[in-house]
């Protein structure tokens, strides 16, 4: 997938835990994983806006589009 989720290299930047941020953005640790992970189709604009002010951040420090392999940039 072209979007690249970097929320882990804010949490190590901001030396927080996922258990941490979990408890701060109010979401289960399971969904944060899935999200940490690259595994989540979407993200909510709530659920953004939270992590990013629990990390603060932008989104843009956290979402990353990197075009996959083959693909022209326009």
């Amino acid at each position: 997938m072209p979007i690249v989720v970097n929320l882990d290299v804010m949490m190590a930047r901001r030396k927080m835990s996922l258990n941490e941020l979990a408890a701060r953005v109010d979401i289960t640790l399971a969904n944060l994983s899935i999200l940490k992970n690259n595994h989540a189709k979407a993200v909510r604009f709530t659920t953004l806006e939270a992590i990013c002010k629990a990390l603060d951040c932008q989104p843009g420090d956290i979402l990353e589009y990197v075009p996959e392999r083959g693909e022209e940039e326009s």
